[in-house]
């Protein structure tokens, strides 16, 4: 309870090609300790604060943000855990390279606004630092690109923090996918399906409701967030869902992406709900860019579809829709079944996915449940968090690596060029320049790093 009210409160604030780290800019000391800095310590930064506070193997050195509201609460958590105070850094929009300057800071958790990553990324690795950023990686294709480069030139591993990957069903979907449970895989979708029209507007008072505000007279995600559905339209969210099923697919392994189409359903659901909570505010006569829901279709290399959808203006029950289809079966996600045929109780009849998940569950969540327990996001957080340090401290690439990042993540610009050019298909970048041909999956097969 005391990690859950730390996150609601902190709610309330605003806002296979390996690379390995080269000796001379890995600052990692002798004790075994990992020595974070943050930049961005608002609600998803300080859930990663909080997941470093119960670590002994973890000092949280140095904090950055741009809000003293954030800085505030973060400095009663770290005092509160007992934990040397954090040097903190603010002031202005480059107040984190200070913080960069440090030779005492193996790695950086980045979890700042969008528009902000791509920089305090590549300025993270040019300064030898280990970096895990919150989605999204960069704003456009060029940036992701940049990611790349950047990494491979310094040698500083870059992971995307989407801990999707490690939700417990997802992770035993994965334990069937690889034991050949579904067949050969065929189908394959996923997306973000979440009513978030009262995190896109508050009142600057009540996060969880009732407010129809965005940009400076809001709070956390609100002050940022909205913006995008105004300007843009496009998949802005898609790492939730893709990432687990490139997994799935093999991605970047064997396997990769390569071209995408997407489309989008006209917008009224956000101009709908500020016309609901407070008639006649000028915010309902918006013109709000983004559909209401964005479809992605993507081709595989390998011949495998994959659907992917954006739906979060919407009064709708939370689902990230997860199909998983092949040769001799399926899971559905929404209605929490699955289906193998010649092993399921009846024909043509769905079994309970519990029963199936119970019997496969991956490993790593048999050994780590404890571990996990009360971390965020039904213990998958814990998952996502350790990956990224063990990484760090055996100095070894880590568990989602640059190129699954970027691949996840540049479907936000893919989408959006799809759109202007009238459903036009894009061809997907490679980011892996051709390796992916010759690269294997390790993801979760051994508990070294995940």
């Amino acid at each position: 309870m005391e990690r859950r009210e730390f996150i609601k409160n902190g709610a309330f604030t605003a806002a296979g090609l390996t690379i390995l780290p080269t000796g001379s800019l890995f600052a990692s000391s002798d004790s075994g300790k990992v020595r974070l800095g943050y930049i961005g310590v608002g609600a998803r930064g300080m859930s990663h604060i909080s997941e470093g506070a119960l670590r002994d193997d973890v000092e949280i050195v140095a904090i950055c943000d741009t809000q003293e509201s954030s800085l505030k609460i973060c400095r009663a958590f770290i005092a509160k855990k007992g934990r040397p105070a954090a040097t903190e850094y603010t002031g202005g929009l480059d107040a984190y390279k200070k913080l960069l300057d440090r030779k005492d800071i193996d790695a950086v958790i980045i979890a700042t606004p969008w528009q902000f990553h791509r920089d305090q990324a590549v300025d993270a690795m040019k300064a030898g630092k280990y970096v895990g950023c919150e989605v999204i990686a960069g704003l456009t294709v060029q940036d992701h690109w940049d990611i790349v480069n950047t990494s491979e030139k310094t040698g500083m591993p870059y992971m995307t923090l989407e801990n999707v990957c490690y939700r417990r069903d997802v992770m035993a979907a994965l334990n069937m996918v690889r034991q050949g449970l579904f067949g050969e895989l065929v189908h394959l979708e996923g997306g973000y399906q979440h009513n978030l029209r009262n995190v896109l507007f508050n009142n600057g008072k009540d996060y969880y409701g009732g407010g129809v505000e965005f940009g400076p007279k809001a709070i956390s995600e609100a002050q940022w967030r909205t913006q995008f559905n105004i300007d843009q339209d496009g998949d802005l969210y898609p790492t939730h869902g893709v990432g687990p099923l490139m997994q799935y697919a093999n991605i970047n392994r064997g396997n990769s992406f390569t071209s995408l189409v997407s489309f989008s359903s006209k917008a009224r659901g956000l101009a709908a709900y500020v016309e609901e909570v407070s008639p006649g505010h000028p915010n309902a006569k918006i013109n709000y860019k983004n559909g209401d829901v964005t479809t992605t279709l993507i081709n595989c290399a390998n011949g495998e579809t994959v659907l992917l959808s954006h739906d979060t203006h919407l009064p709708r029950p939370y689902s990230i829709g997860f199909r998983v289809q092949g040769t001799k079966g399926l899971w559905m996600d929404v209605n929490k079944s699955v289906y193998i045929d010649h092993k399921s109780k009846k024909d043509d009849v769905w079994d309970p996915a519990k029963e199936w998940f119970d019997k496969y569950d991956h490993p790593l969540w048999k050994k780590y449940e404890a571990e996990a327990v009360g971390a965020g996001h039904g213990g998958m957080d814990w998952f996502v968090f350790n990956g990224f340090i063990q990484a760090v401290k055996q100095k070894k690439q880590t568990p989602i690596d640059v190129y699954d990042s970027v691949t996840m993540s540049v479907i936000t610009p893919l989408s959006t060029k799809s759109l202007k050019e009238g459903n036009m298909p894009q061809k997907f970048p490679d980011f892996t320049r051709g390796k992916w041909k010759d690269r294997k999956n390790t993801f979760a097969l051994d508990d070294s790093g995940f």
